[in-house]
């Protein structure tokens, strides 16, 4: 699902990102619930990035990758926790492009995240390429999901990625 957000684009910098795992829903402007088998999964635009609610079987999950106040802490490179009986893992990187790769790879995953079942993006008014993407799915039992976070003025576009699933018992 592709829609155009109605509001002003607030991430003004891909530095500016924080990532944050446990928050309370915050006020979203567009939003895609998806059923999924033993699990609830909805994909949120913010009007500074993106939220992910996790509710299963094993319980709940809430990240959230935005511009949010109070936190100076950098997007991290990589997490690995456990939340109760879930194993939680995320990455993220920062891609600098050229002007026309930058347009390029902007055209390409618009497309994607247009045409797939589990897939939601936002574009910001004032740049068709300032946007975020989100794609989800279920593999094995265990909720993937990956994200985009366009900043054309930087020419850089912020990739993240997430792996939730069932903690394993640890071989002895």
């Amino acid at each position: 699902m592709l829609t155009t957000l109605k509001t002003s684009y607030t991430d003004t910098r891909a530095a500016d990102l924080a990532w944050a795992l446990g928050r309370e829903p915050l006020p979203a402007l567009a939003e895609l619930d998806l059923e999924l088998p033993g699990a609830k999964l909805q994909l949120r635009l913010l009007g500074a990035s993106h939220q992910v609610l996790l509710e299963g079987e094993r319980g709940t999950c809430s990240e959230t990758v935005a511009c949010m106040p109070g936190r100076s802490t950098p997007l991290p490179l990589g997490v690995a926790r456990r939340l109760g009986d879930w194993e939680y893992e995320f990455a993220a990187r920062v891609e600098t492009l050229s002007e026309r790769s930058f347009a390029g790879r902007a055209q390409e995953l618009l497309a994607l995240v247009a045409d797939h079942p589990h897939g939601l993006a936002g574009t910001f008014p004032g740049s068709p390429h300032a946007f975020t993407a989100m794609v989800a799915q279920q593999v094995d039992g265990q909720m993937r999901w990956r994200t985009w976070h366009a900043y054309p003025q930087e020419g850089q576009l912020v990739v993240t990625r997430t792996h939730v699933g069932a903690r394993l018992p640890v071989q002895r």
